[in-house]
């Protein structure tokens, strides 16, 4: 059985915002996309702290090492993440991964990303290998608004553009939330917020996922980029109101640090990436979505 949202608070940062000293993992083993998100820039380097970007790309194999590394410089870690710096699960990477730290680290805390165009389908499998956390990103849940935010999906090899590519999306999304909910696994939902395109959308957002079994909400505020970099960063006052609507529905997550796809430590406190990667320059704050 996982882990249930209230053990979560006690063991996973982003569920006790932080107040846990809990450390984390996220594992780059997620090379490419399946959706063309707006506001996305997927990278390697190793300057940028925000989600989509990671200083390499590894195999399953390879992250098992990085784990043991990394466990010697932080055993306060108690969560193994993969969120990038592509989409989970659009190749298989993620859940081999996972299958590993299943079978030689299981007391570390199984935790997963996914856009969520095959959360339906893939269900099962992430049942089986046993995630404990599964944050979904739902910018919207009307059609219309998501093609604002989203070109377009490949679906079974098919590019589906606009509204139609946004429908196939969103069902897809809310089918597999409460199919994963159902099953038990604590479900973190991600909106970035674009006030001018979905700023009036958030409280229907939180309303929907929450009626589908969705604990917590994570609403993260644009960095003007990449298609959407004429769009104003929202204002804090902006944020705050948002947040305080989806708060009438479900718990609101306040202390999203906007990890990197390889983010190892204690967030806010200890990161470890640098020495685990051999960076070869330190990371600066440039937030983006998560």
């Amino acid at each position: 059985m996982s882990n249930t949202y209230k053990d979560l608070q006690n063991s996973h940062p982003c569920y006790g915002g932080h107040k846990n000293h809990a450390g984390r993992i996220h594992l780059p083993v997620s090379p490419g996309c399946n959706i063309g998100c707006r506001f996305c820039d997927r990278t390697i380097n190793d300057v940028e702290q925000r989600p989509g970007v990671s200083s390499k790309l590894l195999k399953p194999e390879e992250a098992l090492t990085i784990i043991r590394k990394a466990l010697e410089l932080c055993p306060e870690i108690t969560v193994a993440g993969i969120a990038g710096p592509g989409e989970t699960l659009a190749t298989d990477y993620a859940l081999e991964t996972f299958r590993l730290i299943k079978e030689h680290f299981p007391q570390l805390i199984k935790c997963m990303s996914t856009n969520g165009l095959l959360l339906y389908e893939k269900a099962d499998e992430i049942i089986e290998v046993g995630i404990d956390s599964l944050t979904v990103t739902v910018n919207a849940v009307d059609p219309e608004i998501e093609a604002k935010l989203n070109r377009f999906v490949i679906y079974h090899g098919e590019r589906y553009e606009g509204v139609e590519g946004a429908t196939i999306l969103i069902e897809n999304q809310l089918r597999g939330i409460k199919k994963i909910a159902d099953a038990g696994i604590t479900i973190k939902v991600n909106t970035v917020l674009v006030p001018k395109i979905n700023g009036e959308h958030i409280e229907s957002i939180a309303k929907t996922v929450s009626e589908l079994g969705a604990s917590i909400y994570n609403i993260i505020p644009l960095i003007p980029q990449y298609e959407l970099k004429d769009c104003k960063e929202p204002l804090c006052a902006e944020i705050d109101a948002a947040r305080t609507r989806a708060s009438k529905y479900i718990d609101v997550f306040r202390h999203c640090q906007r990890c990197r796809a390889d983010a190892i430590g204690i967030p806010g406190e200890k990161d470890f990436g640098d020495q685990i990667y051999q960076r070869r320059i330190s990371v600066k704050n440039t937030f983006s979505h998560g």
